[in-house]
C-alpha cells in the first residue's frame, strides 16, 4: 500500500501539469486562429516611406523625435481597431458600407481619392522593393522593377489558396524586417538615456516640424484603414457572442502588430541618430543610407538595410496591391476583374521606373498624395462606426468619439501643415 501512494503521488504532479499546460496551448492556439489581419496591415506602418522619413528624421535631429513614433503608433492602434470593429460588427468592408451610406456623387469622391491613394501607395512600395533588388544584388532599375512586379503579383496570387497563405508569407517578412533592423540596434550602440528621455518628452524645434509632419504621415496610412475591414472577415461568423470574442481577439491582434511595428520605426530613428547622426552625417535617401552604413558599422549592416528594405517593399506593395482590389470594387460597385485591378494598382510604380524618374522624388510625391487622401478614410469610418443601425451593439461609445476625433483633428491638421509646406516650396 505504501508502494502505491508512493506511486500515486509521483504520477499526480504530471497529471496536474498536463492539464494546465493543455489549458494553456488551448487559449494560445485560440489566440492564434485570430492573429494575422493586424500583421497584414502592420506592414504599411513600415514601409519604404517610412524608411525615407525615419532616417532622415534620425540623422538630421539625432533621438529628439523618436515621441513621434510613440504617438503615430497610439493613433494607429485606434484607427486600425476601429476599422477590424466595422468588419467584424458588420462583415462588410468599409468602401461597401460607404456605398450604402453616402450619396452616389460623394462615392465617385471617395473612389476617386482612394484609388488614387492606391496607386499612391503601391507605388512607394513598389519603388520600395526596386531599390531593395537594386542595392542588394546590383541589377539595373528595369530589371529589378520587372523582379518586383513578378514577386508581387505571385505573393497576391497566393490568396487564392486561401488569405492565411498571404497573411503567414507577409508574416515572414514582417519578421526579417524586425529581425533585421534589431540587429542593426544592436551593431549602433545607442545612448539609451537619450532615447527614454525624447521618448517620454516631446520637443520640436522651427526646422523639425515637417520631418515630424512626415513621420506621422508616412505612419497613418489610409489604404490600410479600408483594408482591414475586409481582412478580418474570413474568420467572423454571425453569432454576435462569437463576434465579440473576435474583436476582443482582433484587439490583441492589432496591438502586438502595432507595437511590432512602433519597434522597428523607433529603431529606424535610433540607429539612424546613433550612427549617422553622432557622426555628422545628413543622410536623406535610402540609397544614402545603404551606402553610409558599410564604412560605419560593416558590410553584414549593410546587408541588413538592404535585406529589411527588400521585404518591406515586397511586403507592402502586395498589401498595397490588396488594398488596391478593395477599394476599386467597393464605393461605386464596378465589377472589375482581379487581376486588371492588380495591373491598375501596380502599373504607375512601373512606368515611373521606366520613365527614369528619381525614385526620391517619386516616393515624396507619393506622400503628398497619401496626406491629401487621409481624411477620405479616416472620415467615413468614424461616422459609420457612430450608427447604431449599422454598428449595432458595437456603435462607438461617446468617449471614443471624442478620441477619434481629437485624432482626426491632429492627423489631418499635422497633414495639413506637410501638404502646405510642400506646395509652397517650403519643404
Amino acid at each position: 500500500m505504501v508502494l502505491l501512494k508512493e506511486e500515486h503521488a509521483v504520477t499526480a504532479i504530471p497529471i496536474g501539469l498536463s492539464m494546465d499546460g493543455s489549458k494553456v496551448k488551448d487559449r494560445a492556439q485560440g489566440l492564434m486562429k485570430f492573429l494575422g489581419p493586424a500583421f497584414v496591415v502592420s506592414v504599411a506602418y513600415m514601409d519604404p516611406g517610412n524608411f525615407g522619413t525615419n532616417i532622415s528624421g534620425g540623422s538630421k535631429f539625432g533621438y529628439m523625435l523618436v515621441w513621434v513614433i510613440l504617438w503615430s503608433n497610439l493613433m494607429a492602434i485606434f484607427v486600425q481597431t476601429l476599422s477590424a470593429k466595422l468588419g467584424i460588427a458588420t462583415g462588410d468592408s468599409l468602401p461597401n458600407h460607404c456605398g450604402r451610406v453616402f450619396s452616389r456623387p460623394v462615392n465617385w469622391g471617395l473612389w476617386s481619392v482612394g484609388t488614387v491613394a492606391a496607386m499612391a501607395t503601391d507605388l512607394a512600395e513598389f519603388l520600395g522593393g526596386v531599390l531593395g533588388f537594386h542595392l542588394l544584388l546590383g541589377i539595373p532599375m528595369i530589371w529589378a522593377a520587372v523582379l518586383t512586379v513578378v514577386v508581387a503579383y505571385i505573393i497576391c496570387h497566393m490568396e487564392k489558396y486561401g488569405q492565411i497563405v498571404v497573411e503567414r508569407i507577409i508574416t515572414a517578412m514582417v519578421a526579417v524586417i524586425s529581425f533585421a533592423y534589431v540587429f542593426e540596434l544592436f551593431l549602433a550602440k545607442p545612448e539609451w538615456s537619450k532615447v527614454a528621455y525624447h521618448l517620454a518628452v516631446p520637443s520640436l524645434t522651427t526646422d523639425s516640424v515637417l520631418i515630424a509632419a512626415g513621420m506621422l504621415g508616412a505612419t497613418v496610412m489610409p489604404h490600410v484603414i479600408y483594408l482591414h475591414s475586409y481582412l478580418v472577415q474570413p474568420r467572423r461568423r454571425e453569432d454576435v457572442e462569437h463576434c465579440r470574442h473576435h474583436l476582443k481577439m482582433a484587439k490583441i491582434d492589432v496591438f502586438i502588430a502595432m507595437n511590432l511595428a512602433f519597434v522597428v520605426n523607433a529603431a529606424m530613428v535610433i540607429v539612424s541618430a546613433a550612427v549617422f547622426n553622432t557622426n555628422g552625417f545628413a543622410v536623406d535617401s535610402i540609397e544614402g543610407c545603404f551606402q553610409t552604413l558599410k564604412p560605419l558599422l560593416g558590410e553584414w549592416a549593410q546587408f541588413a538595410f538592404g535585406a529589411a528594405l527588400l521585404a518591406s517593399g515586397l511586403s507592402s506593395a502586395t498589401v498595397g496591391t490588396m488594398a488596391g482590389q478593395v477599394i476599386l470594387s467597393g464605393f461605386v460597385g464596378l465589377d472589375i476583374p482581379i487581376n486588371i485591378r492588380r495591373i491598375i494598382t501596380m502599373l504607375p510604380g512601373f512606368l515611373i521606373i521606366m520613365a527614369g524618374v528619381n525614385p526620391i522624388i517619386a516616393l515624396v510625391l507619393s506622400q503628398v498624395a497619401l496626406s491629401f487622401a487621409l481624411p477620405a478614410a479616416i472620415i467615413p469610418l468614424m461616422i459609420i462606426t457612430a450608427k447604431k443601425d449599422i454598428m449595432g451593439e458595437f456603435a462607438n461609445s461617446r468617449l471614443t468619439n471624442v478620441v477619434g476625433s481629437i485624432i482626426v483633428t491632429l492627423i489631418v491638421a499635422l497633414n495639413a501643415v506637410l501638404f502646405y509646406l510642400l506646395v509652397t516650396g517650403q519643404a
